[in-house]
Parts: C-alpha cells; structure tokens; sequence
C-alpha cells in the first residue's frame, strides 16, 4: 500500500507540475527542493517527507490538504475506509484526510497522529500567504512554533495560526499526539 502511495504521489506531482508548464529545474527553484530529488519522488522512487512535501506543493500553489485531495466523483460523505492516509517517513507521523475532497468548501480537516519526540519544520511559503489553520489537540501534548512564538498545547486545547509564515510541530511528551487540522484557505 506504501509504494502505490508514493507512486501516486509521485505521479501526482508530475501532472501538476506539467499542468503548469513547468521543468524539473523551475520546480526545484520555487521549491528549494533538488531537481534529483523531485525527479526521484516523481519516479516513485523516493518518499518525500511532510516537510519536503510541503515545499513544492507550495511552489505549486497547494496545501498538503489540496494535494492529498482525490480527483473523481464529488461527494458530501466521504467515509473513514476511503480516506487518504499518508506517513512522512522521517517522523512517523500519520495523516489522515476527512473532508469530502473536490467539493466547493474551503476548509480541509485533517487528522493527525503524531510520534512521542516527533519533530516536524514546515518553512515558510507565499502560496499559502493568507490561509490559516487551527490545531486543535485531543490527546498528548503538542509544542507549536510560529514565527517567534512558541506554544505549548495540552488536550482540549485550540491553536489558530497562519500557515503562510511556516510553523513546527513538535511532540515534547512520551505518548503520540492526536489532533485535528482544520485549514481555511479563503484568505489567500
């Protein structure tokens, strides 16, 4: 299931990619990701990390929500066996996408579970300039950084942060973190 993930990620990059005429090397310098590297990931040959991941879906203008986004039949419903599910390599951390992908809503609710020690970077990125997000924790405990300040989530509680200026995640605690994403892309 894995390698038909990664294949389908890469191949998903690449339709985008030539959707907007672009080469690998334009790719790689909006991204700041290698052109060996995107090259590898669009082969299906390497697994890219949520970060990595992050920073060419933001040189091609999408969240990691909108590229996760299945094409096809639109939808209201989309039930928990049908939803994708995707685990960064590097963390460990699991991300399962909820909402109902291709309907006209702009908001994308994702679910997370998160490793004990677990440490996440998403860089800053203009595509995504405008947009927020609310993390909202159910379990654990959740460090999130965004731009100098540094907070410190426990269950219950609710974030809301730009997405745009680049934020950390990190699991400080011994058990997994389970949270919600809730991304609003109206404002960009």
């Amino acid at each position: 299931m894995e390698q038909e993930l990664e294949a389908a990620i890469g191949f998903r990059i690449r339709k985008l990619r030539v959707a907007k005429s672009l080469t690998l090397d334009d790719l790689a310098n909006a991204s700041g990701v290698s052109r060996a590297m995107i090259s590898r990931i669009e082969r299906g040959e390497a697994s890219p990390t949520a970060s990595l991941l992050a920073r060419v879906c933001a040189a091609l203008g999408l969240s990691l929500s909108a590229f996760f986004a299945e094409e096809g039949e639109v939808s209201p419903l989309l039930r928990r066996q049908d939803q994708q599910v995707w685990r960064d390599p590097e963390t460990g951390y699991v991300r399962r996408a909820v909402s109902p992908p291709g309907t006209a809503s702009d908001v994308d609710i994702v679910d997370v579970e998160f490793p004990p020690g677990g440490r996440v970077s998403f860089p800053p990125h203009v595509a995504s300039s405008g947009m927020t997000q609310h993390v909202w924790l159910f379990d654990g405990e959740l460090e999130m950084t965004t731009g100098e300040a540094v907070y410190r989530l426990l269950p219950g509680d609710c974030l809301l942060m730009p997405v745009g200026e680049g934020h950390v995640f990190h699991n400080p605690g011994n058990i997994p973190a389970r949270y919600c994403v809730v991304l609003d892309r109206r404002g960009r």
